[in-house]
């Protein structure tokens, strides 16, 4: 099994911020021996030639077969971080979003489907009061949040 690195290059990313009630939908982000050390809300890679817009309407349909509506303004973050010795570099997009499916609000967990097939766990967490040991990823994310939308 590999074990993801980030890639030796700058990458723009969006993620959705989904709230219920004041909790958020994150992913797991595990250290290569299992344990979470983190977790990220959903989002992806923004692909050559589409907008932050089309890439946050991708990526849901893509890992959750789920359209998305924005619902507020879009925070930029800068990400530089290390990651089982890696470096990585992202600029991120983030965007409060409702998910037109509302059964996942229902939900205590959502698997994420990436295109290698990989799955990640999601889960609702209150950002503000999160587990001894767990980050929100990215850096900085946390700061940003009373800035969105909490639906």
């Amino acid at each position: 099994m590999s074990m993801w690195r980030p890639p030796e290059k700058i990458r723009v990313k969006v993620l959705g911020l989904i709230w219920n009630g004041g909790r958020i939908l994150a992913a797991e982000v595990k250290q290569d021996n299992g344990q979470v050390k983190g977790i990220r809300p959903p989002g992806g890679t923004v692909e050559f030639g589409e907008t932050r817009e089309q890439a946050l309407e991708r990526e849901f349909e893509e890992e959750l077969h789920c359209g998305t509506t924005i619902l507020g303004p879009w925070i930029a973050l800068e990400n530089l971080f290390v990651h089982e010795g890696a470096v990585g570099h992202e600029y991120i997009f983030a965007a409060p979003v409702r998910l037109h499916d509302e059964s996942y609000y229902k939900r205590d967990a959502v698997d994420l489907v990436e295109n290698d097939m990989s799955v990640w766990t999601a889960r609702w967490f209150d950002p503000h009061h999160l587990p001894d040991g767990i980050a929100l990823y990215p850096q900085g994310l946390a700061d940003q949040l009373g800035q969105t939308v909490s639906v």
